[in-house]
């Protein structure tokens, strides 16, 4: 019994039981809090348990895991999207009849299509600046004095203004070329860019030519079909109403000739055109 008298084994004796009440006095305490907040609607009452706690943590990674599965996804059908805008893009500008120029931020052209090419006498004017492709070219801006063309393609890349010249151009080749320039300010990588639309205007006015002679040989042979017509449809009725004379066969034969010479000429008028487009 001589522990029981020793002062140390007497402060550890009470020292267990204050650290036994003050655990279960936290022990009440929590539950009280906890109950309180259940009964109020704070939390709900089964958010305490160490099931459901696990299972709203997995839920919620497993959301967040799916998020991220349709964000990639959706990233991929983007770039999918603007590769072919882009592809569909590049062939439309690499067809087009007119040329296309785009100059950069830089002054230097960073993309010409065939046209371009064709019409400016250069098999790949790509890094070029507008002093080297058009050199003293001179052109005419719609009621104003004639201007160099390459100061007006790098006015317009600084100020970004559209603008229309007519001029003609002289390839590296010696050949003159009648041309129609038109500027376009762009924005490329939050930067002023430059698209240069080419026409070949003498190919113009020598298209419009052609199409108006055709017209004019289309009516006027029209009328000519209409009013042999209208003579064999005469001398058809009056045979039909018993009327025998050698005249209104002779009358429909030559018409018929008539016609038929008019189609050839038609024909031949024709085939030159469809051999070009054969070639083509």
């Amino acid at each position: 019994m001589r522990f029981l008298a020793n002062p140390l084994f007497l402060r550890m004796g009470l020292g267990m039981v204050v650290s036994m009440a003050v655990f279960v006095a936290g022990i009440l305490i929590i539950r009280a809090l906890r109950h309180g907040l259940v009964d109020s609607e704070i939390i709900p009452e089964d958010l305490g348990k160490p099931d459901d706690a696990t299972y709203a943590y997995s839920a919620v990674i497993q959301q967040l895991k799916q998020q991220k599965f349709e964000l990639q996804n959706e990233h991929a059908a983007q770039k999918k999207r603007a590769k072919t805008s882009e592809q569909i893009t590049a062939s439309v500008i690499a067809n087009l009849p007119c040329g296309i120029l785009f100059i950069g931020p830089n002054g230097l052209v960073k993309q010409a299509n065939t046209a371009a090419r064709q019409l400016l006498g250069f098999a790949s004017p790509l890094g070029m600046n507008p002093e080297a492709i058009f050199r003293n070219t001179m052109v005419v801006p719609e009621g104003a004095d004639p201007v160099r063309l390459a100061d007006e393609i790098n006015v317009s890349l600084r100020s970004r203004m559209r603008a229309s010249f007519h001029g003609t151009y002289e390839t590296a080749s010696g050949e003159h070329r009648s041309l129609a320039f038109t500027l376009i300010p762009l924005t490329m990588d939050e930067a002023s860019a430059l698209a240069c639309v080419i026409d070949d205007e003498s190919a113009v006015a020598e298209s419009r030519r052609e199409k108006v002679l055709r017209s004019e040989f289309v009516a006027e042979m029209a009328l000519q079909l209409r009013s042999s017509l209208s003579v064999i449809r005469d001398r058809a009725d009056r045979l039909s109403k018993g009327q025998s004379d050698a005249r209104l066969a002779e009358d429909i034969t030559a018409e018929t000739d008539r016609i038929e010479k008019l189609l050839a000429a038609f024909v031949t008028e024709r085939a030159p055109e469809k051999a070009a487009a054969a070639h083509a």
